[in-house]
């Protein structure tokens, strides 16, 4: 009896435990009670269910964040200069509620648009810095940079589309794609950023927003159709009809705070008619499931068009166009319903970061709350409180008083005080979370750093920062504020990648660079104002360059005895021009065979040839797109050394470089001019005067738009120039385009002139 009742024992022993999948007690051993027996299976059930339950609050807790997540756009508004970018951010915050009352931007009661918080910016009436700020519609945050127009401070521009979901272009209804409009643009396809465009300033003569359509097809090579039609134009403005939800829209009250919605006017049903079958054939180009609507004849409802055109949108194969006049308030707020309705949100964009531990491997980060804090700094500024870092997190949780690293340079940073920012208030948060754009304070860091939590060393893409184009000599009027010269110099290096400081070897001054003419004169400004330093400024100079033609070798043996250990090394090898188009501008390569050099001299020698290369025989300007290989040389077992091969380095360069043709690049800009049709033939024979050369010529009206490639050298005060020559009525905008080579008279000119001021 006591027999069968302990093999039944044993029998549910073994079915429990191949129940729980666990291994079976060695039979030799007595099997437990099947108390225990049922304990165990308890456990496992128990285990079981809590993991399950975990699992649960897992899906529930990134549901939950999807869903906070979706609620949010990170937006940018950019354009050519004067298109109204930031007329249009001040009507976005009036009708969201951030502000209760419309400045203009050179308004007459002299408070200015809220996003123009610098003095100079109210005076000068442009946008120098970017500003961030957010805003709610519909249950929607959205956080809004506005960037300037001006080529100057295009640097805003790339910073601002480096860390945001999506943007909105504005264009002028008059004076359509401008330059910038399509620099903007460029940058735009870059950082792979979805857009909206704004055809702006339909109350002004002559708006002609379809010329504008098609301009951005031609010129930006935008796949575009409307989204609205204009219910009359200039002074007969009155509303928009939506061609996706096929209503007419009216702006009512003083701030055109009411909307009223109406059925489409009978006299503009068939414009209506035909603008939404030319937007339903452009979407259904690029997106599958509306052209099998579309070729089926099937009717299209405003949901499905809707949802197709977001689908294209973020797939950066449509661009939906949009009208209004922010000056007039209207179209404000259904561009708004439109950034909710076709940008994406955090989630839907792909971010990628490299992982520095595995030699950069590209990781793609999924915008998760709960992983490991990612994020950017795009942009510096110096507050009242001290460094101010705007930050840009991709993923993770930044809470105050946590520790963050700077995977950059390796720093461990407490964060004392976090932000929301609103143009240059700012809201204390007590954290924030993936898909935000904020503020810290006391993190000394550089533009373009990564932060993490210690978990992964990852760093965001840098970002396009442009070489500098013009240089100023400057230098403190008395000599006892050098101490507050050198700290704002060295603040605005910071903030701006683009603003670069030198010290001129032989005359001793003080040398900013920076992108043109007013980009210096804002920080000489601002050195005066903020810093209260009266600041001299020589005549601007042209950063020019050196570049050779042909190959050239090299042979130098450096040899010194001066008691002692000599110095003693050898070089033997070539420099020749870089293929065009190669992207590196110096570019070294050791072709040694054998031990003839010992392999721990060879980074002193390419130092030497890096030094060297830093100025060029013809007129002391770096010297670019050159290749330096190393193919042979010698050395003495005692009196060789790295300074010895450094110094056989540089002296082998010069020995080399007249051999080798060298010649001198000069910037050239791609200037923009738009003057009336009568001074078209005193301003093209000035630019040819100045050695440029005319790309283009298109009419506008009664205006004429010459674009031409004219030397940086020759543009200095271009716009007093213009100014007389077409009685103050023309324009003209320019952007760096490339260095190229300088004509023989002007080369000589530049070379006698380098020589005469080093032998006074």
């Amino acid at each position: 009896m006591a027999r069968s009742a302990r093999s039944s024992t044993t029998r549910l022993f073994y079915t429990l435990c191949s129940s729980t999948k666990r291994t079976p007690l060695n039979p030799q051993h007595p099997p437990p009670t099947p108390v225990a027996a049922l304990l165990a299976g308890n456990f496992q059930l128990r285990h079981y269910a809590a993991s399950s339950a975990t699992a649960r609050v897992r899906e529930e807790k990134d549901a939950v964040w999807r869903e906070s997540l979706e609620k949010v756009r990170n937006i940018g508004i950019s354009a050519h200069i004067d298109s109204g970018k930031t007329t249009l951010t001040e009507r976005v915050l009036f009708y969201t509620g951030r502000i209760h009352e419309i400045h203009e931007v050179r308004g007459k009661d002299g408070v200015g648009a809220k996003m123009d918080s610098m003095d100079l910016e109210r005076e000068k009436g442009i946008t120098i810095q970017s500003a961030a700020t957010y805003c709610t519609w519909k249950d929607y945050q959205v956080n809004i940079i506005d960037t300037p127009g001006h080529v100057d401070f295009t640097i805003e521009v790339e910073r601002a589309l480096r860390v945001l979901d999506g943007a909105i272009l504005v264009l002028c209804s008059v004076g359509g794609v401008q330059s910038q409009s399509i620099t903007v643009d460029r940058q735009m396809r870059r950082y792979d950023v979805p857009r909206l465009a704004f055809i702006n300033k339909l109350d002004r003569m002559g708006a002609d927003p379809w010329k504008v359509l098609n301009q951005a097809r031609s010129k930006l090579r935008h796949h575009s159709a409307a989204v609205q039609v204009p219910i009359g134009l200039e002074d007969d403005f009155k509303g928009l009809i939506d061609l996706v939800q096929s209503k007419a829209y009216y702006f009512h009250g003083s701030n055109g705070e009411k909307i009223v919605a109406e059925d489409i006017p009978a006299d503009m049903e068939a414009i209506a008619s035909e603008k939404r079958r030319e937007l339903i054939e452009a979407v259904s180009e690029v997106d599958d499931k509306l052209a099998e609507s579309f070729l089926n004849d099937e009717p299209i409802s405003s949901a499905d068009l809707e949802a197709a055109i977001r689908r294209a949108t973020i797939a950066r194969k449509f661009v939906p166009f949009f009208m209004g006049s922010a000056f007039k308030n209207k179209g404000v707020q259904t561009l708004l319903d439109g950034v909710l309705s076709y940008l994406p949100c955090p989630v839907e964009v792909s971010n990628y970061a490299l992982d520095q531990t595995k030699d950069e491997e590209k990781v793609t980060l999924t915008g998760n709350p709960s992983g490991p804090l990612v994020a950017l700094a795009f942009k510096l500024e110096e507050g009242r409180f001290g460094q101010l870092t705007y930050l840009r997190i991709y993923e993770g949780v930044i809470r105050k008083g946590d520790f963050i690293i700077n995977v950059n340079t390796g720093k461990k940073i407490k964060i004392p005080r976090l932000v929301r920012m609103h143009s240059n208030e700012m809201e204390d948060i007590q954290e924030a979370h993936a898909g935000q754009i904020v503020a810290v304070f006391g993190v000394d860091c550089a533009s373009g750093d990564t932060f993490t939590d210690g978990s992964v060393k990852y760093t965001m893409t840098s970002m396009n920062v442009p070489e500098p184009v013009m240089s100023l000599a400057v230098s403190p009027v008395s000599k006892d504020s050098g101490g507050q010269f050198s700290k704002a110099l060295n603040r605005f290096q910071k903030e701006d990648p683009t603003f670069r400081v030198g010290l001129d070897a032989e005359s001793g001054e003080t040398i900013i660079s920076g992108m043109g003419e007013l980009h210096l004169d804002i920080y000489v400004e601002r050195i005066r104002r903020e810093y209260k330093v009266e600041a001299q400024v020589g005549r601007p100079r042209v950063n020019f360059r050196e570049t050779i033609t042909k190959r050239a070798d090299f042979d130098y043996i450096h040899k010194k005895q001066s008691g002692g250990q000599g110095q003693y090394g050898r070089v033997i090898g070539y420099v020749e021009p870089l293929e065009p188009g190669s992207g590196s501008k110096f570019e070294f390569e050791n072709m040694l065979v054998g031990q003839t050099i010992p392999s721990n001299y060879v980074p002193a020698i390419e130092k030497g040839f890096r030094e060297a290369a830093n100025s060029g025989s013809l007129i002391g300007h770096p010297v670019e797109n050159i290749r330096v290989v190393l193919t042979d040389g010698a050395s003495h077992n005692v009196d060789s050394s790295e300074l010895a091969f450094k110094l056989a380095s540089i002296y082998a360069f010069r020995q080399c470089y007249t051999a080798a043709k060298p010649i001198i690049l000069e910037p050239v800009m791609l200037v923009d001019i738009k003057v009336p049709t009568e001074f078209q033939g005193t301003v093209t024979g000035d630019i040819n005067k100045r050695k440029g050369v005319i790309i283009g010529n298109d009419q506008e009206g009664d205006d004429s738009v010459i674009t031409a490639n004219v030397p940086l050298n020759m543009m200095f005060g271009y716009s007093t120039s213009l100014r007389s020559m077409t009685q103050g009525k023309g324009e003209f905008t320019m952007e760096y385009r490339e260095h190229a080579p300088v004509s023989g008279d002007t080369q000589t000119q530049l070379v006698n002139a380098y020589k005469a001021s080093k032998e006074s």
